[in-house]
């Protein structure tokens, strides 16, 4: 029986089994091929592709230049071995001034002197791999301090390295020299340069030359790298033999002109996101995006100072995020005038929008230009045209000079220091002006993009406070723009325009429709800024409020600087009408004027009244008829009493404006400690110090 039955199932199933339509045939298809790919396991089709490589490779490598290059290494040791490379130039920037420092040196290095140098992003490498650098090779680090005394992004790793201090880091063999970049208007002046130096000396390393320092206070950061830079070459005659020979251009980038590519393959000037190296990949940054600003109105203006307050929309980005005391990050664009005349005296007005393509010429060398580009992209978007000239670069033009007077005139001002001085005094140098003075009406035919792109420093984006809180208005922030005209000591009718502000400025003239001077291409690179937008980021603060609202802040700004402070009381103001409680606050602000500069004077009014005894506003005047000036550090002195009982109660101090300000009342709030508390200097050392530590006195400074 069950014989019978089974063979009725099975007559049954081999009857429904057989295929009955196309789409059973289809079916049985897909699952043998489907069986066949999961035994064979992909094999017969599983072959690398022999192009696959091209998707990732560099431009500078393709052509076959380095084509056997070795497979790049994260050890500084190898690097120098596989280079064959006598001299290692680390450097740690922030806004680039030391990358640039560090690549013109590595390229005067050799065609100067001989000497084979190579220049490399400090977080592009392994800090421990410094321990094997061996003792015939020298190794030199520029080194930048921003902020509160805070080494630069990339140098992160080496800055955490060398605090594990000994037995950790040992570096017996290791010879260096040191120059920093810092400003002595700030509290923590060249302290990264000064860390490192100390943590090596302990490491037992040895420096070849003393330490060098820059000090951009009066903008002497040329000078002092020029100064401490004649001194290294002195090294290296007197100790290494070298000699030296006269430097000849030649092109570490080739720039060729390609008409066969079309508009849409260029890059036109949209911001190029920049990243260190896999370990030193900055987070603190967002993605650049197009942001709409949504309201402009300007908060004063003079015969010498505009102000301007703008409101932009993040509503179309959501991955855009900002809490309250963070930054925006503005790209600028150079004005239609400096980048005209520095075509005209290029000879490049008919080829703007030619298609170039970049490509490095050897090793080490790199371009912060995205390729393939354009004349008109790299001068108006890409490369700073707007900053002065430096001195050393002045004299390297005059080998490009069209006429014998040009070459002389060059050659005196960048040999010259103090005719170099005069001749600042009464002309601003940015790079057309200058080629316009030597050789008016003459086209600079011999001078190459090539060497504008390895020499001019890259446009580097603006830092604004952001002005308004994140619980307020998530999607919308605001930004606070100072616009000084600075005339030229000797000739009043010439000013100095800051890059970013005045691009702002216009901006905020053309959505009120008025007209602007000087003129700006705001609709950005393929209009991709029309509607009044710019290109921006949002970068993370240390400059917080803090975590409990009923915490007491004592808030210090001039100027500008009450834009992080307008987020913050906003802040608390909302946090008072939902029923928070909410610490003591004292506003103590500096302006000129009171009819004049004292910006956000309403809202500031409005918010005492909301908030009632819990804020208190202390202000400051310099420049009122028939008064003694006043600034921000007076004020902060009258009301000493009151100031440190809130420090003794836990408070914490927040300082935002000018450098110069800051310091003036750092040193005021240490003699009322001083004298408050009876403290020697030890005392005073370990409260700072403490404070600092925990977050408890911050300060958020420039120029």
């Amino acid at each position: 029986m069950a014989s019978l039955i089974n063979s009725e199932a099975l007559s049954t199933f081999l009857q429904y089994s057989k295929p009955q339509t196309t789409l059973d045939l289809a079916s049985l298809a897909a699952i043998g091929v489907a069986s066949a790919t999961y035994l064979v396991k992909g094999t017969p089709w599983n072959r690398p592709d022999p192009y696959y490589n091209q998707w990732f490779e560099r431009p500078q490598f393709k052509d076959g230049f380095q084509s056997n290059h070795p497979a790049a290494t994260r050890n500084i040791a190898e690097k120098l071995e596989q280079t064959d490379q006598r001299v290692v130039i680390f450097w740690g920037s922030q806004s680039g001034t030391s990358e640039i420092f560090a690549h013109k040196l590595a390229r005067e290095c050799h065609l100067r002197y001989g000497v084979d140098a190579i220049a490399l992003d400090l977080s592009d490498y392994d800090p421990e791999t410094i321990s094997q650098i061996p003792d015939t090779k020298l190794a030199i680090f520029i080194l930048s301090t921003f902020g509160e005394g805070d080494p630069s992004d990339n140098t992160a790793g080496l800055w955490s390295w060398l605090h594990k201090g000994q037995p950790t880091v040992s570096l017996p063999t290791l010879q260096y020299a040191a120059f920093g970049l810092g400003n002595s208007n700030y509290k923590y002046y060249n302290r990264v340069v000064d860390v490192v130096v100390e943590s090596l000396e302990k490491a037992g390393a040895k420096a070849f030359m003393p330490v060098g320092k820059a000090d951009d206070a009066n903008g002497g950061t040329e000078e002092d790298f020029l100064a401490w830079k004649t001194d290294l070459f002195t090294v290296f005659q007197e100790k290494l033999g070298c000699q030296e020979r006269e430097i000849i251009y030649t092109p570490a980038l080739a720039v060729r002109e390609d008409p066969s590519l079309e508009p849409i393959d260029l890059h036109h000037g949209v911001p190029i996101e920049q990243h260190s190296g896999s370990k030193g990949k900055s987070v603190k940054t967002s993605p650049i995006r197009a942001l709409a600003v949504t309201e402009a109105r300007e908060l004063y203006t003079t015969p010498t100072r505009n102000c301007v307050h703008l409101e932009l929309d993040l509503g179309s980005h959501s991955e855009l995020r900002y809490k309250t005391g963070d930054y925006l990050v503005v790209y600028p664009i150079a004005p239609d005038a400096e980048v005209d005349g520095l075509l005209r005296a290029l000879g490049w007005q008919e080829k703007a929008e030619t298609p170039l393509l970049i490509s490095a010429l050897e090793e080490g060398a790199a371009s912060n230009i995205p390729s393939p580009t354009s004349a008109n992209a790299i001068l108006r978007y890409y490369i700073d045209i707007c900053g002065p000239v430096a001195r050393d670069i002045v004299k390297d033009l005059a080998q490009f000079a069209p006429t014998p007077d040009a070459r002389e005139l060059l050659l005196t001002l960048g040999k010259n220091k103090d005719a170099y001085q005069t001749f600042t005094r009464r002309n601003y140098v940015t790079l057309g002006r200058l080629l316009s003075l030597a050789a008016p009406g003459v086209v600079w035919k011999d001078l190459p993009l090539s060497y504008l792109l390895e020499t001019i420093p890259p446009t580097q984006p603006r830092y604004y406070s952001i002005a308004s809180s994140s619980i307020i208005s998530a999607r919308r922030l605001a930004i606070t723009v100072g616009v000084e005209k600075k005339p030229l000591a000797d000739e009043p009718s010439t000013e100095i325009k800051g890059l970013t502000s005045n691009y702002l400025l216009a901006l905020s003239n053309s959505f009120q429709k008025t007209e602007t001077s000087p003129l700006y291409q705001l609709a950005g690179p393929t209009s991709a800024l029309e509607g009044h937008k710019i290109h921006a980021a949002i970068r993370k603060s240390k400059f917080k409020l803090p975590t409990l609202p009923s915490t007491p802040i004592i808030m210090v700004a001039a100027g500008t600087g009450i834009a992080a402070f307008r987020g913050f009381i906003q802040e608390r103001t909302r946090l008072k009408s939902i029923g928070k409680p909410v610490g003591p606050m004292v506003l103590f602000f500096g302006c000129r004027n009171p009819e004049e500069d004292y910006l956000y004077r309403q809202e500031l009014e409005e918010a005492r009244a909301e908030l009632g005894g819990a804020f208190e506003i202390v202000t400051a005047f310099s420049r009122v008829a028939g008064q003694k000036k006043q600034y921000v550090q007076d004020a902060i002195r009258y009301k000493a009493n009151d100031f440190c009982a809130l420090l003794d109660q836990d408070a914490s101090l927040y300082v935002c404006g000018r450098a110069s300000m800051a310091r003036e009342v750092g040193k005021t709030v240490q003699d009322m400690l001083m004298a408050q508390h009876g403290w020697d200097e030890p005392q005073l050392r370990k409260w700072s110090d403490s404070m600092k530590r925990g977050s408890k006195w911050l300060e958020d400074v420039w120029g």
